[in-house]
């Protein structure tokens, strides 16, 4: 007895599932465009990455605007493995606010945890990203250590997913002199503050301090 198969009739979608995707991360990114020109609002991710980049967002924040598959991976990574610590003590998506006074002026610091335990006062950051490198990266500890800073914590977790590996490493606070980095910023002291920044830097088409890419290439490994 012969069997014929039958035929699967495929087909491009118009996107129904896509569109849903796509409203959501578009959404929340166009619902932050007042926040993001707001020349009071700091935040803490501001303070570990090249300074012009925070100036350049005041004036152009469209810019800033992305529809990325891997940044969509990664938040989809994160709301999983918050899902998970949410059983266990820790608040997903935590908010922090902390008014510093600069110049006479106050501006608003703004951050945003991963997932923060309120009763031990552990901060969790994780990272999605390709390839592990095989130790932290110097921007997300700083990171990690400002939110430590302002939320008087004892200990925070650095969690980083890969493809191929899954590491956990924990960071005590080392002191920071919040205000005197939020006057630096508003000084645009460092541009860049890590060579490899200007390669994925959505406003490097109009940035007067980009760095050539093999400039940053041969700085990155010395």
């Amino acid at each position: 007895m012969s069997h014929q198969r039958q035929a699967v009739h495929v087909r491009a979608s118009g996107g129904r599932i896509l569109s849903l995707i796509y409203n959501k991360f578009m959404g929340d990114q166009v619902s932050r465009i007042s926040e993001l020109t707001d020349p009071r609002v700091v935040y803490v991710t501001d303070l570990v990455s090249c300074h012009h980049k925070f100036h350049l967002r005041k004036l152009y924040p469209e810019l800033s605007l992305s529809f990325e598959p891997s940044a969509i991976m990664g938040n989809l990574i994160h709301a999983g493995i918050e899902s998970i610590v949410l059983q266990h003590g820790f608040v997903p998506e935590y908010t922090l606010e902390k008014h510093v006074i600069v110049g006479g002026s106050v501006y608003v610091l703004k951050g945003r945890v991963d997932a923060y335990n309120i009763e031990t006062r552990e901060v969790l950051e994780i990272k999605s990203v390709k390839t592990f490198q095989g130790e932290p990266y110097d921007h997300h500890v700083h990171q990690l250590n400002m939110y430590l800073n302002l939320l008087n914590s004892p200990r925070g977790y650095l969690l980083y997913v890969s493809p191929d590996r899954i590491v956990e490493y924990v960071v005590e606070p080392f002191h920071v002199d919040i205000e005197e980095e939020v006057a630096r910023l508003l000084m645009d002291e460092k541009h860049p503050m890590y060579p490899w920044e200007c390669r994925y830097c959505p406003y490097r088409k109009i940035c007067p301090y980009r760095r050539p890419e093999g400039e940053a290439e041969r700085e990155a490994t010395l």
